[in-house]
């Protein structure tokens, strides 16, 4: 059987045997009362069931990407630890914004003495007799 393969077969195993402690401590803890409901249920094992094997992928899956990870070149003494070429990048253009002139404008109303508060207690009052 290819490396990989076992490895990957491992992965799947500890995943799932992972999940199998997770979801009995979830249950155990009775973590937002998930226990009391799965325990209180007539298909309380199917819930149990259907945590197990999806928190079981997870865990293999990611059981799988660190065993994977862990398996990188750290490099020899042919390479690895070098100083890096530098890489030419385009200098950008500085903004240049175009000069603002004011725009003449023309009040619509006429401003009055009072303030408009005080015009609105008026209004308000004259409504009311």
């Amino acid at each position: 059987m290819p490396e990989l393969v076992r490895l990957y077969i491992r992965s799947v195993a500890i995943g799932f045997a992972v999940a199998v402690v997770f979801t009995g401590g979830l249950l155990w803890q009775d973590v937002a009362g998930l226990g009391g409901l799965v325990l209180g249920s007539d298909i309380g094992w199917l819930a149990a069931l259907l945590l197990v094997f999806f928190n079981g992928i997870l865990f293999a899956a990611v059981q799988f990407g660190l065993a994977v990870m862990a398996m990188a070149d750290r490099g020899g003494e042919d390479g690895g630890h070098g100083a890096r070429e530098p890489v030419p990048y385009p200098v950008p253009k500085p903004v240049t914004w175009p000069e603002l002139v004011p725009a003449p404008v023309q009040p619509r109303h006429r401003r009055r003495d009072r303030p408009f508060g005080e015009a609105r207690l008026r209004q308000g009052s004259q409504g009311r007799s």
